[in-house]
């Protein structure tokens, strides 16, 4: 198999990556190989790590709970990602699954949970969350995977808030202008550099009404709205982090055809 062909499937992997390495996968990952898509020694795989780009690799062995692998041949190098993290109040565990999922999928960097005033759920499953977001990674043809990051308080969050990252604050009262309108005025008052940036949205019962006063005397802080209807917290997310990738971020490139067995478009 050549490695403009497509593999039978995508991989990450916490190894370091390098042509004629070997790599043992873990048992989740083996019975996925064996048992699932009833692969055998011989058959190809992509893998990626993070930080070395898309590898090709060939299963060298593979039994029950084990499998070897022996990499191959680079088929993508690693290539900059919009540095964007979602700040989100948790909430019921097929939504927060779902946005975890999602937010991968639009190219979030990292995930965070804060607990607010109104937040009614008391315990988020990080773990689970890391895993959804690996297995969105797998699919969606990233070559990282966001960092999910343990569950703050409210006040512990903006104690501990980098100054240089600005933050998008989802704000279903108050002042807050248009999301599009905001994010160009952003565009045209700002140079070409990539600047790290957060997108913030509240619980299913909405942000304290102390919670928005504080947040607006922030001056790296940006209120804005997504229109006139009340969306639930995860439509909330997700909508704010497709028009931010669309104006600020990186949704003028294009998918990886090629990797997918389609042709490669002209430039």
């Amino acid at each position: 198999m050549s490695s403009a062909s497509k593999p039978a499937t995508r991989l990450f992997v916490d190894d370091r990556l390098a042509a004629g390495r070997a790599l043992g996968l873990d048992h989740g990952q083996a019975h996925f190989l064996r048992s699932v898509l009833r692969l055998a020694p011989g058959a190809q795989l992509a893998v990626f790590n993070g930080s070395d780009g898309e590898w090709l690799a060939e299963i060298e062995g593979l039994g029950k709970g084990w499998c070897s692998l022996q990499v191959l041949e680079q088929r993508r190098a690693p290539q900059p990602e919009p540095d964007l993290w979602l700040v989100f109040a948790p909430i019921k565990r097929a939504r927060i699954d779902f946005m975890a999922e999602k937010a991968t999928e639009l190219g979030c960097s990292v995930l965070q949970p804060v607990m607010t005033r109104f937040t009614a759920v008391s315990r988020v499953n990080e773990e689970r969350l890391a895993a959804n977001a690996r297995e969105a990674a797998e699919q969606c043809e990233r070559l990282t995977v966001p960092k999910v990051r343990e569950t703050m308080s409210f006040g512990q969050l903006l104690g501990a808030w980098p100054a240089e990252r600005r933050l998008l604050v989802c704000a279903e009262w108050g002042e807050a202008r248009p999301i599009a309108e905001a994010l160009q005025a952003i565009r045209e008052e700002s140079d070409a550099r990539p600047q790290p940036w957060a997108i913030m949205t509240g619980p299913e019962g909405g942000f304290a009404e102390s919670e928005l006063d504080a947040l607006r005397k922030l001056p790296f802080v940006t209120p804005v709205g997504l229109g006139p209807r009340i969306l639930r917290a995860d439509t909330a997310a997700l909508a704010a982090i497709a028009c931010w990738q669309a104006i600020l971020g990186d949704g003028a490139r294009r998918p990886p055809a090629a990797l997918a067995g389609f042709p490669a478009a002209e430039d």
